[in-house]
């Protein structure tokens, strides 16, 4: 007879699901025994690393991830992650250990009393099955789950004696057809509802677009870039991206909108028709009060999500897949003329302070000097995320991730996890002394696994975005926000992760330009750099 590790293995194996991420415990062992050599295991030395490995993975390689956590401590230390991969989309299994179903009722060490409930609101379901015949059918429930759109995090409680269990041959025949199941989702938009949109289109003054991170994340990007060039409009990214979802070096395009309700609605002023696509209406932080549209502006909203259409402040929504909507509606319209040309952009020059420390764009310039072509970079540098987007200007799908959810933690691991996932893509990751050491231990798996991931940091001994939204919010002589003395070079040497930092621009680009070429584990690069607060 089949035991219930043997289905398990079986459905993710149909699933295609064979790297597990983990950081193993006592009640996780009963899974992980006899571990299969078709299985690869990627060990993270603390849980939230685990979650943010697997996120980055998922978002570089298009699949649905794995990571298992230690029962109810584990699954607590990785909440922010799995906070961050709810904000992502990311299609992600979450599996926890749970203690002997013996000891369950006696709440005895290691039980966690109420694991459905510990994970959420961060995840799509969370479940304990009942049964341990319910096991691989629940995980393969989880898998269609995290796959549904809006893709998420789930979440599945294992007791761990359920592994060894024995299943019956019906049992077993069960679980073999859970995990041979497949479900499509492409829903196409109301044929109406699109034919409407576009005669607004066309009887708009001025309409504008503006596309979020699903346009990437659903494989929208070449459908809505001949949208966007059959209707020759102008195209702003929203705010805030976590995705690059048009060419950053598009002649349409204008810019990234402003993350404050009053700006970003003052930024739109002189069109009267707001077409979003694949984006929340809008990812707002600071406050900033004013109109979210100038007066007798109109939005029409094109996503996946019926819950982002349903809390959207302004404007109607049309919820179907991306591509598809993009299609139908650019084949609802006529093809205009020649776009009106861009505001010629400012060609800024890389440029040093008056102590020979680079400014951000000056290094960010360097960096992207270095950088191959088809490198997908993993920016968690927040303050200085315009920089970073002037400097690379990203114009192809699949390049770019960065954390929707405003928790810092996922860049150094999901640079790990992408790497992991994309194999043949070099991975730069920008990334500020401050954030780094939210989840610094990602250092120690990239060298052990060698993965050869490009660790780009920016020092400016601070939490310079937070100093700016002191400066925002009235909030000077906040404390903690100054953190001098790391040596994050040490930091890295110590974890087995070749460092070095870097003296000027011509010595940066050098760097970045060695580490990406070559196959032989992580480097760290890193780079003091100036101080300069975002403006609004």
């Amino acid at each position: 007879m089949r035991t219930v590790r043997e289905s398990v293995l079986d459905v993710l194996r149909a699933r295609g699901i064979t790297t597990v991420f983990g950081n193993p415990g006592s009640t996780e062992l009963p899974m992980l025994k006899q571990f299969p050599d078709d299985f690869r295991y990627v060990l993270g030395l603390q849980e939230a690393v685990v979650v943010g490995m697997a996120d980055g993975f998922s978002l570089a390689s298009g699949t649905t991830a794995l990571a298992n956590l230690h029962t109810g401590p584990g699954t607590g230390n990785a909440m922010g992650a799995i906070l961050n991969a709810r904000a992502n989309r990311t299609p992600m299994v979450v599996t926890a250990g749970q203690q002997h179903r013996a000891m369950l009722t006696m709440e005895a060490l290691l039980t966690n009393p109420q694991a459905a409930l510990l994970p959420q609101p961060a995840v799509k379901w969370a479940y304990e099955p009942p049964r341990p015949a319910d096991v691989a059918p629940a995980l393969a429930r989880a898998v269609q789950l995290a796959e549904t759109p809006p893709h998420g995090p789930v979440f599945l409680s294992l007791p761990m004696d359920d592994f060894d269990a024995e299943l019956t041959g019906e049992e077993d025949r069960a679980a073999r057809a859970a995990a041979a199941r497949r479900i499509t989702h492409a829903a196409g938009p109301d044929p109406a509802a699109v034919a409407a949109l576009a005669d607004r289109i066309t009887r708009a003054r001025s309409a504008v677009l503006v596309v979020g991170d699903d346009v990437d994340a659903s494989g929208a990007w070449d459908a809505v870039l001949a949208l966007a060039e059959r209707t020759a409009l102008p195209v702003w990214a929203a705010p805030i991206s976590a995705r690059v979802s048009f060419p950053r070096n598009h002649p349409q395009f204008r810019g990234e909108l402003a993350a404050a309700i009053g700006p970003l609605g003052r930024q739109l002023e002189g069109h009267d028709l707001v077409v979003v696509l694949g984006a929340q209406v809008f990812r707002y932080y600071p406050y900033v009060p004013g109109a979210h549209l100038p007066e007798g502006t109109e939005l029409v909203l094109l996503t996946r999500d019926a819950e982002e259409a349903a809390k959207a402040p302004v404007g109607d929504a049309i919820v179907a897949d991306l591509a598809l909507a993009a299609r139908a509606l650019a084949d609802r319209l006529p093809a205009a003329g020649a776009a009106a040309p861009a505001a010629p952009r400012e060609q800024v020059l890389p440029a040093e302070a008056g102590d020979g420390v680079l400014t951000p764009l000056a290094a960010l310039q360097a960096v992207a000097q270095g950088a191959p072509e088809n490198t997908l970079w993993v920016n968690e540098s927040p303050s200085n995320v315009p920089q970073f987007h002037a400097a690379t200007r990203i114009a192809t799908p699949g390049s770019y991730l960065f954390s929707a959810g405003g928790g810092l933690g996922f860049g150094a691991a999901a640079a790990v996890g992408a790497q992991l996932g994309a194999p043949d893509r070099p991975v730069v990751c920008v990334i500020g002394d401050g954030s780094i050491h939210y989840a610094v231990q990602a250092l120690w798996t990239a060298a052990a696994y060698r993965v050869p991931v490009t660790f780009v940091v920016l020092s400016n001994a601070r939490y310079a975005i937070l100093q700016w939204f002191a400066q925002l919010e009235h909030a000077q002589g906040a404390p903690g926000l100054d953190i001098p003395g790391i040596d994050v070079t040490a930091v890295a040497t110590g974890y087995g992760v070749r460092a070095h930092r870097a003296q000027g621009a011509g010595e940066l680009t050098k760097l970045v330009r060695d580490s990406a070429a070559q196959q032989d584990g992580p480097v760290l690069i890193d780079v003091p750099v100036t101080t300069e607060f975002p403006s609004l």
